[in-house]
């Protein structure tokens, strides 16, 4: 079929099937809506409200499905005609315009958004809504945050999108494809969630054998006895309790100084320090900073001030002097003295019971805390003899390498599924893979799909 001289050129329809139809949104789906914020001043635009109001961070917060049902605030119906917002009627395909450009979610119930996102109420007589939410997902979404513009933050526009067009096969095509995705959907997602509950019980395992290690050791039937200080119940008796700052010999907070892209010294900020290690990753620069803040080999860093359950993170640093990377003010750079193997530390400052004992010694403000070095330096700590500290971490290098080890090959299974899932929504959306409904039926058989908005 000879596509209509009014519809743009685009590249995924040239695969289109001979019997597939091709126009633009605007002409298939009878309302394209933005969204709108209430004033935040108003409390009757808020109070009590009960009208489900959808923003990003609602969007973020569970995407394995396609519907969504419930928002963080809620207004009211004087909230709604004060504003741009409208009520969607539920089994509207809501496609984030801005942020995360392209992420879309279907309403599970009658909703609004802010003005973050483009609506696409379908009437599914030309084309049906779970189609097109997956013809967004398949390729459509991606294309949007490619071409959309912007320099401070990137947004396509609300007439923009609706000029772009869309191949489709005829309805009960649209409804076998949609049936069958959604059961394939299911099944990958669920083998996707069972593999991060492996990886959430593997860093469980992970972390208590860190708590193990460095608060009972790793040497078989050791003599224990009591402490019960801070956060240290028992430890063996040839080990001594201390205070942090009796193993440093220098605490240094880093520079204050602008930073820019590019330069001659890289400077770590607390993004940086990740599960103990440091991510050498989207470094910025500055050209002069003091020798004596230079990092060297076995420095450690911590994080003074962060939001309360990222305060006190630490990591350490394995890389040279002539490296020549130094850090920024947030973080704090504590070098071991003799009596200490820094990263025998770094194991035991990152221990889950260290921190979270750590973290409530820090001084809270608004949305962030402050544990600055007098207080990190004074908290107590137990301490083997060296060569047990170096005991300590071969055993735990080697044991943490192992569960990296299986997680990474975790990781590789779950981006496989998630790149077969991409595959076979875009072959599917675009008729290069044809579903009968002996297909649907089928993959419907393998999983049934479950609607998490319906109660009960």
């Amino acid at each position: 079929m000879a596509l209509n001289s009014h519809i743009p050129k685009a590249p995924w329809l040239s695969i289109k099937p001979t019997d597939w139809r091709a126009d633009r949104l605007k002409d298939i789906i009878p309302r394209i809506l933005g969204g709108g914020t209430p004033p935040s001043s108003d409390p009757d635009c808020w109070q009590d409200g009960d009208i489900v109001w959808i923003t990003p961070t609602d969007f973020s917060r569970d995407g394995s499905s396609a519907e969504i049902c419930e928002s963080e605030r809620k207004i009211t119906h004087v909230g709604l005609n004060s504003s741009a917002a409208t009520l969607l009627p539920k089994n509207t395909v809501i496609m984030a315009s801005r942020a995360t450009i392209g992420a879309v979610r279907i309403a599970g119930t009658e909703l609004a958004t802010n003005q973050g996102f483009i609506s696409f109420v379908s009437d599914d007589y030309v084309i049906h809504h779970r189609f097109l939410f997956y013809v967004i997902t398949g390729f459509l979404g991606e294309y949007f945050a490619e071409i959309a513009p912007g320099t401070t933050f990137s947004e396509i526009s609300r007439g923009k999108a609706k000029l772009e067009p869309v191949a489709f096969p005829p309805l009960p095509e649209q409804q076998r494809i949609a049936a069958y995705l959604d059961a394939s959907c299911a099944a990958i997602n669920a083998a996707v969630a069972a593999e991060r509950r492996q990886i959430e019980t593997l860093d469980a395992v992970k972390e208590s054998l860190i708590e193990s290690a460095v608060t009972k050791g790793v040497r078989p039937n050791a003599l224990m006895r009591s402490v019960n200080e801070d956060w240290i119940t028992e430890i063996p008796a040839r080990w001594e309790v201390c205070r942090i700052k009796r193993i440093v010999s220098r605490v240094d907070y880093g520079i204050s100084e602008s930073t820019k892209p590019e330069g001659r010294y890289p400077v770590l900020k607390m993004g940086h320090i990740q599960g103990g290690e440091i991510e050498f990753r989207d470094l910025d620069f500055v050209d002069e900073v003091s020798d004596d803040l230079l990092l060297e080999t076995g420095d450690l860093l911590y994080n003074r001030t962060n939001s309360p359950d990222q305060v006190g993170k630490a990591a350490i640093f394995r890389r040279r002097r002539t490296d020549e990377i130094t850090f920024a003010s947030y973080l704090v750079r504590l070098r071991t003295n003799h009596r200490a193997n820094p990263y025998f530390l770094n194991y035991l400052v990152n221990s889950s019971g260290f921190l979270s004992f750590a973290r409530k010694l820090a001084i809270p403000s608004v949305q962030q805390s402050n544990l600055n070095s007098t207080r990190y330096c004074r908290m107590l700590i137990p301490r083997p003899p060296i060569e047990e500290q170096c005991e300590i971490v071969a055993y735990l290098d080697a044991k943490t390498a192992e569960v990296s080890r299986i997680v990474a090959g975790i990781e590789t299974q779950i981006a496989t599924l998630t790149a077969y899932r991409k595959s076979l929504i875009h072959e599917c959306v675009t008729g290069q893979r044809r579903i009968t409904e002996s297909d649907a039926q089928r993959a419907a058989g393998q999983r049934r799909f479950d609607n998490p908005c319906r109660k009960g």
